[in-house]
């Protein structure tokens, strides 16, 4: 992160401030009741309040409140104007709901809804009652509603833990912090049990069970706890973005938050673990700062070595850490601590031994104490035998043999050239120039150390050559002197200035060098699905920035290690090497060479850790086999990190997928359900009626009779074993897949079975079929195919009048053998061609008796067809009707070709 001079807001807490002032602006406010659990009074609290506002003249209307029996809830409900609920018949049961519609008509200023996280009965406009309120806050109408911690999604899973009861019913986090108001209803424990005993909350019945699972006092005490720290996140949340609102900021302190100040000094390693026992004390967030100025590109290894585990151990001791950028020090780190709202600031400080520079110039520590204000600075002294942390920062520069040569070269050229202006005539002050121009020229080139002997050489060269006397460093004209200090504070400034420059150029071209294969690696993986797919692009890109071998190690359901099957590392066939990138995943830390845990690996490991654990291990072997500098370690665990992101990305997108599939086939199981339960119900019915009135009037019944209720049985247990055969066809499709047994087989053979098996219900209606003497055996699953034709015509004979003709056509196109069926029924309506081969989707029949069915049977069609390798499809005929067609690809060699045999039928197609 990088810091300017000025304070500058995060841009992330910007985006939810202008976020949630937007939503306030957009409409209605949402003001919740916020409790631990039924019964702590949040209705009733809700409705004294509703009655507070109509006293003041708002328009108050009572949406939906459930009393639950409550008798006090009861007597707030009169005197306020409520909405008549929608009455909802539901399995048998008679549900209330909010009236949506009748509340966006009425349009009152504020209304009453109770039970925020509420499922909604079927046939409702939304799922959830939160849906029902952001519609009402949409439309500029103020909600009430209320809320028990419980049912807020992120919490549901510590919920859960905490009470081993698992809840349904959740809301959003986001449509929780939507709301503008939260008012905390609190009761302590053991009164709300005392009024559960008094019934009070449930009936006496449904108390006692209540008691005894969900109402414990353990439970009651954990879910207050959990309640007061969400709502007072809340409220944290609200002062945060009023701090941030002002334009200077300032720190409030609400709660403890401690910034410690780490620099490359090993008296840094004390201040973080002093800061960390404070953390602990104060119950406070911390965070490690690190401050980068232009002299950090000057660091030697050392130097950065120290920093960087500085860094590392704040990390590990809980820290958040972060790292900006500026020349003021003092002011960075003050302007940080008050965007982050840091109430206390822990600094180390060193013996100054340089009493000189101290009259001149204030160290770090005083700055702060001069600025800090409103923030407490805890200072932590250094032994008096170590080097300060500014010794190490301004790490001197050394002076080489060569940029001492270059920079002589330089000096005498600009005292040439000086020479030479002012034997023709120019000024002095043009002389000068040149001499500025000499030291900017020299300390780009060479060095700011350089460039400051350069400065004072100039002057000295210029009152030996160009002031009188010349060749003398005496002076004749006092004014001189003037002209002497200007130039060398000039010339020190131009030194000064370039120095800086040129180290910030360098310090960015650094800084961009570590921050390009980051982004990179972050662009590509966001780009990439997959496990192996997202370790092969990790490991690309780290093997060409690292110049070595690197390797990821996956971590399998069971545990052990698999790889990316295109990976032929060494690396993963050494068990040694596989045994030290087990103990970094097993103890989640970085082992290896270079490091304090089995050094002696050929390679780094570090562990892909994520929020959901560990997922793999990375492994680096240099092409050197030498140890990476801290600075590479550091971007690697950033790297890492990146790695193990996008791997639990894409976990979660697997998760989400599975979750989706299970959701629309427990949707699916539902629609199945719902359809096939009347179709069902209607034909046992007959039969059940039909063998009673056998059974009970046996005597009494005529011939005629007693056939035609015998009839009804049979075609009702008929159409049931369809049904079933269907069904269980589907299921087996679904789960298991369809399970192709090809054989060459006779088509008039399959066409005869099946008219056959539906004679009786082809019995009033002309058939004819056309096979061309070419085309005597097709490969395909026999009994499959029967299935498929058999759905088809009996979905003609549905659909189509009685008497009307079906035509069966078999032909050869495009080595396929394609069967029509084409029939003068009504034709398919325009909105059903594209769902026809849907799961559970009907047309409407031509006659009465075939209204019911569940919908597979041409779907059952279209998946038996497409695992034939062939396609299916439906269309309207010319002149009226419909058209049924599917084809079958002429794989392999016809047998009876081979045999040389001859079809009796192939002179001509047949009609039946």
């Amino acid at each position: 992160m990088d810091s300017g001079d000025e304070q500058r807001p995060d841009p992330d807490r910007l985006l939810s401030q202008v976020q949630a002032e937007q939503g306030k602006e957009r409409g209605g406010v949402l003001k919740i009741f916020f409790g631990y659990a039924a019964g702590v009074g949040k209705t009733y609290a809700m409705l004294r309040s509703a009655h507070a506002q109509k006293a003041a003249g708002v328009d108050v209307v009572v949406g939906y409140v459930e009393p639950h029996g409550r008798v006090e809830t009861e007597a707030l409900l009169s005197g306020l104007e409520q909405l008549p609920p929608v009455a909802i018949a539901y399995r048998g049961v008679g549900l209330r709901e909010l009236d949506l519609v009748a509340a966006l008509a009425r349009r009152p200023k504020l209304i009453i809804v109770d039970e925020f996280a509420h499922t909604n009965a079927p046939g409702m406009r939304h799922r959830k009652r939160w849906q029902d309120v952001l519609d009402l806050l949409d439309a500029g109408i103020d909600v009430y509603t209320t809320l028990n911690v419980q049912h807020i999604d992120s919490l549901n899973d510590v919920v859960s833990k905490a009470t081993g009861v698992v809840v349904r019913e959740t809301v959003p986090d986001e449509v929780f912090d939507r709301a503008g108001q939260i008012e905390i209803i609190d009761l302590p424990p053991e009164e709300l049990l005392r009024r559960l005993a008094e019934g009070k909350v449930y009936l006496p019945s449904q108390a006692r069970s209540a008691m005894a699972k969900f109402f414990q006092k353990a439970n009651l005490v954990a879910l207050r706890e959990i309640s007061l720290r969400r709502a007072a996140d809340r409220i944290n949340l609200e002062v945060e973005s009023a701090r941030l609102a002002h334009a200077e900021l300032k720190v409030i302190p609400t709660a403890e938050h401690l910034l410690v100040c780490v620099g490359p000094s090993s008296t840094s390693a004390d201040v973080i673990r002093q800061a960390r026992r404070m953390a602990l004390v104060f119950h406070a967030k911390w965070i490690a700062l690190h401050v980068e100025t232009s002299r950090t590109v000057d660091w030697d290894a050392e130097t950065r070595k120290r920093l960087y585990e500085n860094l590392r151990l704040a990390e590990e001791l809980g820290a958040e850490v972060a790292t900006i950028r500026g020349e003021n020090v003092p002011a960075e780190i003050l302007a940080y601590a008050r965007l982050r709202n840091a109430t206390k600031i822990v600094i180390g400080k060193h013996p100054d031994r340089r009493s000189l520079i101290r009259l001149v110039r204030k160290n770090i520590v005083s700055e702060l104490l001069d600025m800090s204000g409103e923030i407490a600075i805890y200072v932590i002294p250094g032994s008096r035998g170590e080097t300060p942390v500014g010794a190490a920062a301004g790490a001197r520069e050394r002076v080489s043999g060569g940029r001492a040569l270059a920079a002589l070269g330089l000096f005498a050229a600009t005292n040439l050239v000086s020479l030479a202006l002012d034997a023709a005539g120019l000024s002095d002050a043009n002389i000068v120039m040149v001499f500025v121009l000499g030291v900017f020229l020299i300390t780009v080139l060479c060095g700011r150390i350089l460039g400051i002997i350069a400065a004072v050489a100039g002057v000295f060269c210029f009152d030996f050559f160009f002031v009188p006397p010349r060749l003398s460093v005496a002076v004749s004209d006092t004014q001189y002197f003037l002209t002497f200090f200007v130039m060398l504070v000039v010339t020190l400034f131009t030194s000064t200035f370039t120095s800086r420059i040129r180290r910030q150029g360098r310090l960015s071209v650094e800084r961009e060098r570590r921050i390009e294969p980051l982004y990179r690696l972050t662009r590509n993986l966001s780009r990439t699905s997959g496990t192996n797919q997202i370790a092969a692009i990790a490991e690309s890109e780290l093997a060409g920035l690292l110049r070595g071998e690197v390797v990821i190690y996956l971590k399998d359901k069971a545990g052990d290690f698999v790889s990316p099957a295109q990976d032929t590392s060494s690396l993963l066939r050494d068990e040694a090497e596989r045994a030290v990138a087990r103990w970094a995943l097993e103890h989640n830390q970085m082992a290896g060479l270079g490091t304090d845990t089995l050094p002696g690996a050929q390679a780094l490991y570090l562990p892909l850790a994520g929020s959901q654990g560990s997922f793999g291990v990375l492994g680096i072997r240099p092409a050197e086999r030498s140890e990476l500098r801290s600075e590479q370690r550091y971007l690697l665990e950033t790297f890492a990190a990146q790695i193990a992101l996008a791997l639990e990305r894409d976990q979660l997108a697997e998760e989400a997928q599975r979750i989706l599939v299970q959701a629309e086939s427990e949707r699916l199981r539902n629609s199945l359900l719902r359809s096939i339960s009347h179709d069902i119900r209607s034909p046992l019915a007959g039969i059940a009626g039909a063998s009673s009135t056998l059974l009970d009037k046996e005597g009494e019944l005529g011939p005629e009779v007693r056939t035609r209720l015998l009839k009804n049985i049979y075609d009702d247990a008929n159409w049931l074993t369809q049904l079933v055969e269907n069904l269980l066809s589907m299921t087996r499709l679904e789960s298991e897949g369809v399970a192709i047994g090809k054989q060459w087989e006779a088509v008039d053979d399959i066409l005869a079975s099946v008219l056959l098996h539906l004679k009786a219900r082809l019995a009033e209606r002309k058939v004819s079929v056309a096979i061309p003497p070419q085309l005597t055996m097709v490969p395909m699953d026999g009994s499959l195919i029967e299935q498929v034709i058999a759905n088809i015509l009996d979905n003609a004979i549905k659909y189509t009048p009685e008497g009307s003709p079906i035509e069966i056509r078999v032909q050869v196109e495009r080595e396929q053998a394609t069967f029509l069926f084409a029939d003068r029924g009504p034709g398919i309506a325009p909105q059903d061609l594209g769902n026809l081969f849907v799961k559970f989707y009907r047309g409407k029949p031509q006659r009465e008796a075939f209204r019911r069915g569940a919908g597979l049977g041409l779907s059952i069609c279209k998946a038996i067809v497409e695992a034939h390798g062939g396609e299916i499809h439906a269309e309207n005929r010319p002149g009226g009707g419909a058209i049924f067609a599917f084809s079958l690809p002429l794989t392999g060699e016809n047998p009876l070709a081979t045999l040389g045999a001859t079809d009796p039928n192939e002179e001509e197609g047949s009609a039946r």
